[in-house]
């Protein structure tokens, strides 16, 4: 390992879901263009479930930028958070590696979509590109970045 390569070179917060106390609903990070990353990290934050709450998590892959053709990525969504199971102030991880996605028919593209179901939550997630292809990952940061130290 070199020493001199900063964790912000390897890896790139590339899309989020700031946290929020979110309603019954899906939400969505944007689009990642996976051409960029030889993999991927999601990251959800759960923290206070609503009463008989649930919160559903997958990746889904598309042909653009734009979300044509969306459909969900083989084997990646989470086991459903529940109140019922104690799931309050957990977190959940999802891997993605750039081969995993249906590249025989040009799927480029990943995003998270995140669902919330009979009662608000507290919910958050980050995404962050690994390897980027060319140049540091921190190039490629998503646009609410704001600073990096060190």
């Amino acid at each position: 390992m070199n020493q001199n390569i900063r964790p912000s070179d390897r890896a790139a917060v590339v899309a989020v879901l700031n946290p929020i106390s979110q309603a019954a609903a899906t939400v969505t990070t944007g689009w990642i263009n996976m051409a960029t990353f030889a993999s991927i990290m999601a990251i959800l934050q759960a923290g206070a479930l609503g009463a008989s709450a649930t919160v559903d998590a997958k990746l889904q892959q598309a042909t653009d930028g734009a979300g044509t053709g969306v459909k969900d990525i083989t084997g990646k969504a989470i086991v459903q958070l529940t109140k019922a199971g104690t799931d309050d102030d957990k977190q959940v991880v999802i891997n993605c590696r750039a081969d995993d996605l249906d590249i025989a028919n040009n799927f480029t593209h990943v995003r998270l979509s995140v669902t919330v179901a009979t009662a608000a939550c507290l919910i958050g997630a980050v995404v962050l590109g690994f390897d980027p292809r060319y140049g540091a990952a921190s190039d490629n940061d998503a646009a609410t970045v704001d600073e990096i130290v060190g």
